[in-house]
C-alpha cells in the first residue's frame, strides 16, 4: 500500500506539473494574442530619421482608387499578393506633406516599376513635383529603364540619372487594334450590330478588317494634341526644345546606332538625362544629400511613401472638417449592380451619392470620372441619384481625369460645373448594341433550332437563331432613341441645340481642349480646381474646410481581422 500511495503520489506530481506548464503555455499564447490586438488597435506612427529622403517608387498602373474588393485585397497584400497598381493621390498627398516637413531633405522617385498611365495622371504628379520644388528641396528621379510614362514624370525632377545598362524608349502615342471580320464570317456566326454614330468605332473590329476613315480622322486628331503636349512640356521641363525631343523619338535607330548601340549613352548624349550612375553610384550621390541610413552605412537614409502617409496620416488624422467637400471616385467601365472599387456599379455608385446627400458635414461633391464608358442603363441610374444630391442642395462638380468619354460623360454632363484637363479623353456622345448569333455555325455542325411560339417574338433572343428583320429594327429603334435621349440631356445641361451636339457627337472623342472649344465642358482644370470651385459654389471659407473621401470602406470586423492579421505578421507570423 506504502509503494503504491508513492507511486500515486508520483504520477499525481507528473500530472500537476505537466498541467501547470500547460496553463503558463496558455497564459503565454493569451498574453502575446492580446498584444497583437493591443498593437493593431493602438497605430503607433512608423519611426521618422531626423533627416531622410522621401522615397516614391510607383508599383504598376498609376489608378485613381485601388481595383477590387477592399478586404480582399487587404489580404491579398498581407500574403504579397496583390495586383501592382499605385494610387494618383498617395503620390500628390506624399509630396504635400514632404515639402512642409523639415525632416526631409529630398524626394526620390525611382520609375522602373512605373506601368500605364493616362497623360492627365502625369501631369498632376508633374504639378505635385513642381509645387514641392518650390521648398528649395531637390527632386531627384532614377530608373534602370524608362517608359515614356516614366520619363515624362523624371523630366521634371531636378536631377534624372539612368543606369548605365538601361534607356528611355518614347513610342509616341498610338491606336492599334486587331480586326476579325472575316475570322467572323469564317466562323459563319451573325454579328448583328446596331449604333448610332459616324465615330462609334468601338464596334468596328467586328464588322470591318481595317480602321473606317473616320476613325482615323479622330485618332489621328486625339494623339497629334496628345503627343504635341507631351512633347512640348517635357522639352519644357528639361529646358531643351520640342525639336530636340522628337528628334530622339523620330530618329530612334540612327540615334542608338551613334551611340554604338547602347541605349543608356544615347539618351545621355541627347541630354535626356544628367548622368549615368549604377545603383551603387546613385546610393552613394543620395548620401551626400541626406547622410546614412542608421542601420547600414553604405544606404541612404529614406522613408518609403506608403510608410510616411501612414506617419502623417495618424499625425495630422484625416484632411475632415465640420464642413467638407465630398469627393466620390467613379473609376472603371460602367455596369449595373454592385461593382467593387476599379469598377463603376450603378448600385454601388449611387449609394455613394447617397451617403453623401445623408451626411451632413459633407456640402458639395466633386465627381472624379475616369471611365470610357459601359452600361447607358447603369449611366442613367447614376445621373438620377447626382440630381437627387443637387435637388438636396448640395452641387456637383464633375471632375474629369484620364478618360470621362461615352457613359463617363452621361455621368459627368448634369454636374453644375465640368472640368476636364486639356488631355482627357471625352465625348463620344453615341451609343451601340451587339447581338450575335451562332445560327451558321450550328448548322454546319449538323444542329437545328426549331419550336413555336405565341408571338412574334417568341424565341427571337436565342443565339442560335438568326435575328428577324422587325427584332432588328426593334434593336435599331432602342438605340436610336436612347442616342436620342444622350444628345437631348446634353443640350440641356450645356444649354445647346440638340443639332449642335450632334455635329460634336456621333460617336466622336475629343481632348479637354476641344471639349472646352465645343461647349461639352466648362473649364480647364485638374482636381484640386474642382474642389476648390465647389467649396465656392457653398460659400465655404477658403482653406477652412475638409476634404472627406466617400468611398467602399473595410467594416469594422473586416478592419480588425485585417489589423490583427497585419501586427502578426509584422512579429514574423
Amino acid at each position: 500500500m506504502k509503494k503504491k500511495n508513492l507511486f500515486a503520489r508520483l504520477l499525481s506530481g507528473i500530472w500537476s506539473g505537466v498541467d501547470g506548464f500547460r496553463k503558463i503555455l496558455h497564459l503565454l499564447l493569451l498574453l502575446f494574442v492580446f498584444a497583437i490586438f493591443i498593437s493593431a488597435m493602438s497605430g503607433t506612427t512608423p519611426l521618422l530619421p531626423d533627416r531622410a529622403a522621401l522615397f516614391i517608387k510607383p508599383v504598376g498602373v498609376i489608378v485613381e482608387e485601388l481595383e477590387g474588393d477592399p478586404f480582399d485585397r487587404a489580404l491579398a497584400e498581407l500574403l504579397d499578393e496583390v495586383q501592382p497598381q499605385t494610387v494618383l493621390q498617395d503620390i500628390v498627398d506624399a509630396l504635400e506633406y514632404a515639402s512642409d516637413d523639415d525632416r526631409i531633405g529630398a524626394v526620390h522617385i525611382e520609375l522602373s516599376a512605373l506601368g500605364a498611365a493616362g497623360l492627365p495622371k502625369l501631369q498632376r504628379i508633374a504639378r505635385a513635383i513642381e509645387e514641392f520644388q518650390v521648398s528649395g528641396k531637390p527632386v531627384i528621379a532614377s530608373a534602370d529603364f524608362m517608359t515614356q510614362q516614366a520619363y515624362y514624370i523624371a523630366a521634371h525632377a531636378d536631377e534624372v540619372y539612368l543606369n548605365p545598362e538601361g534607356g528611355i524608349l518614347l513610342q509616341g502615342y498610338g491606336r492599334f487594334r486587331t480586326y476579325f471580320s472575316d475570322a467572323i464570317e469564317k466562323l459563319k456566326l451573325d454579328w448583328n450590330i446596331f449604333k448610332v454614330g459616324t465615330y462609334k468605332s468601338a464596334v468596328e473590329p467586328f464588322e470591318r478588317m481595317d480602321m473606317s476613315d473616320a476613325d482615323r480622322e479622330a485618332t489621328v486628331n486625339l494623339i497629334d494634341q496628345l503627343w504635341g503636349t507631351y512633347l512640348e512640356e517635357v522639352a519644357a521641363a528639361r529646358a531643351m526644345s520640342r525639336a530636340e525631343i522628337e528628334s530622339y523619338a523620330d530618329a530612334f535607330v540612327d540615334t542608338v546606332a551613334a551611340a554604338d548601340g547602347d541605349l543608356a549613352r544615347a539618351a545621355k548624349d541627347n541630354n535626356l538625362v544628367d548622368e549615368l550612375l549604377t545603383r551603387t553610384e546613385l546610393r552613394e550621390l543620395l548620401i551626400g544629400y541626406v547622410g546614412t541610413d542608421e542601420d547600414s552605412d553604405v544606404d541612404y537614409s529614406s522613408i518609403g511613401m506608403s510608410a510616411y502617409l501612414a506617419h502623417e496620416d495618424l499625425l495630422n488624422g484625416e484632411k475632415v472638417a465640420e464642413e467638407n467637400v465630398g469627393i466620390i471616385i467613379a473609376s472603371g467601365a460602367i455596369q449595373s449592380g454592385t461593382q467593387p472599387p476599379g469598377a463603376i456599379g450603378a448600385d454601388s455608385t449611387a449609394q455613394l451619392l447617397r451617403r453623401a446627400r445623408d451626411d451632413e458635414s459633407v456640402k458639395a461633391v466633386v465627381l472624379r470620372v475616369d471611365s470610357p464608358g459601359g452600361s447607358a442603363f447603369a449611366s442613367d441610374v447614376i445621373a438620377n441619384e447626382i440630381a437627387a444630391l443637387q435637388d438636396a442642395g448640395k452641387p456637383v462638380v464633375a471632375s474629369m481625369s484620364s478618360v470621362a468619354a461615352s457613359g463617363g460623360y452621361w455621368i459627368s454632363v448634369g454636374a453644375d460645373r465640368v472640368f476636364a484637363n486639356s488631355t482627357t479623353i471625352t465625348g463620344s456622345i453615341g451609343i451601340f448594341g451587339m447581338f450575335p448569333t451562332y445560327q451558321r455555325t450550328a448548322a454546319y455542325l449538323g444542329l437545328a433550332t426549331d419550336g413555336v411560339g405565341s408571338t412574334l417574338l417568341s424565341g427571337q433572343l436565342r443565339p442560335d437563331r438568326a435575328m428577324t428583320d422587325d427584332t432588328k429594327r426593334l434593336f435599331q429603334l432602342v438605340i436610336e432613341e436612347g442616342y436620342d435621349d444622350f444628345i437631348g440631356r446634353v443640350a440641356t445641361y450645356r444649354g445647346m441645340e440638340k443639332e449642335e451636339v450632334d455635329a460634336v457627337g456621333q460617336g466622336r472623342v475629343w481632348t479637354g481642349a476641344d471639349a472646352l472649344r465645343h461647349g461639352l465642358v466648362d473649364e480647364l482644370g485638374g482636381m484640386d480646381e474642382a474642389i476648390a470651385f465647389a467649396a465656392e459654389l457653398v460659400d465655404l471659407p477658403k482653406d477652412d474646410y475638409g476634404r472627406k473621401w466617400i468611398r467602399i470602406e473595410l467594416s469594422p470586423t473586416e478592419q480588425m481581422i485585417v489589423d490583427l492579421l497585419g501586427t502578426a505578421k509584422s512579429f514574423g507570423l
